[in-house]
């Protein structure tokens, strides 16, 4: 198998593997699960979801600014509201944004007892 294949297939798996362990209810930016995994970037995380994301839970990453994926706006919300994910309404009170503030994923910050290795 070409080096590079591999290359992609090992943080591929990194990326999966730290989205699965978002729990339900919160977030991370694409940015966040490249910082998490300690190579890579955002744009990076952002191929590995449009190729493989599917096998988890998409919606959990997310942009920065807290919009919602272009073109899954009513599936993410559908699935943000059924876990509690903290939600804004836009300026504009159409659009629904997260709550970066709320809905981000900060596992250092969780009760001993409930934290969960990266």
């Amino acid at each position: 198998m070409c080096r590079v294949n591999e290359a992609l297939s090992d943080y591929a798996e990194a990326v999966l593997s730290v989205v699965e362990r978002i729990p339900a209810g919160k977030v991370l930016t694409y940015g966040d699960v490249a910082d998490r995994i300690g190579t890579g970037g955002p744009r990076q995380v952002g191929r590995i979801m449009a190729v493989y994301g599917a096998a988890v839970a998409w919606w959990r990453v997310v942009r920065a600014d807290g919009r919602l994926l272009v073109g899954h706006e009513q599936r993410a919300v559908r699935r943000y509201r059924r876990e509690g994910t903290p939600l804004r309404c836009a300026v504009d009170a159409q659009a629904v944004r997260l709550d970066m503030t709320r809905a981000r994923w900060r596992p250092d910050e969780e009760p001993v007892g409930e934290r969960r290795s990266l």
